[in-house]
């Protein structure tokens, strides 16, 4: 199934980061460019990256400027992250272009790519919720209510996996079809940003 094979990978993604642990590590994909699993990795490892750019940026004591350096590091991860799904979408869409498309089709609420994003995020929630239950020097209080929300990220993680896996079905028998539109998002540019526009 593609969700275990994504998965596999986002899993893979978050081992190696973790080997240094280090948001400024330099990042090498392991797969070839013109493979799935090269735009997968890539995707895993920007909210890799990005999930503890959110956990530096919340430090009380951060400096100011570190502090706005940091947010438009974040700004720019969102952007790749977008990027990334869409480039996901594409896969897609090329994959299943000639499909026929059933008379009573009908369109899905969000596209593969973009669900394909909700659990690689899944998949960060549960590894940094499975350290959690693992420390040492926290208390059984806080080790059961981790494990407990573990059980349920692992739930999710699976009722996730079949819904990907359902989709990806229902587009290939012509059940659904693909309708990819672009995030077209408008505070990055310097034309439809107000304050960019303005800005000498």
């Amino acid at each position: 199934m593609f969700s275990d094979f994504a998965f596999k990978i986002f899993e893979e993604s978050i081992k190696k980061y973790h080997l240094k642990d280090e948001v400024s590590q330099v990042f090498i994909n392991p797969y070839p460019k013109d493979d799935i699993s090269h735009l997968l990795y890539r995707k895993n490892w920007i909210d890799t990256v990005q999930w503890h750019y959110e956990d530096i940026i919340r430090d009380p004591n951060i400096e100011p400027v570190s502090a706005l350096k940091l947010k438009r590091q974040i700004d720019a991860s969102n952007q790749d992250r977008t990027d990334l799904v869409e480039f996901i979408d594409s896969y897609f869409l090329n994959k299943y272009q000639s499909v026929e498309k059933k008379a009573d089709a009908t369109i899905n609420t969000e596209s593969p790519a973009w669900a394909i994003d909700r659990l690689s995020i899944l998949a960060l929630k549960i590894y940094h919720m499975q350290q959690e239950v693992d420390r040492k020097d926290a208390s059984q209080d806080h080790i059961q209510k981790c494990q407990l929300k573990l059980n349920v990220l692992l739930e999710q993680k699976k009722d996730l996996c079949s819904a990907i896996d359902q989709l990806l079905e229902d587009i290939e028998s012509g059940q659904k079809y693909m309708k990819v539109y672009k995030q077209m998002k408008m505070y990055n540019d310097n034309e439809l940003n107000p304050v960019l526009r303005k800005a000498p």
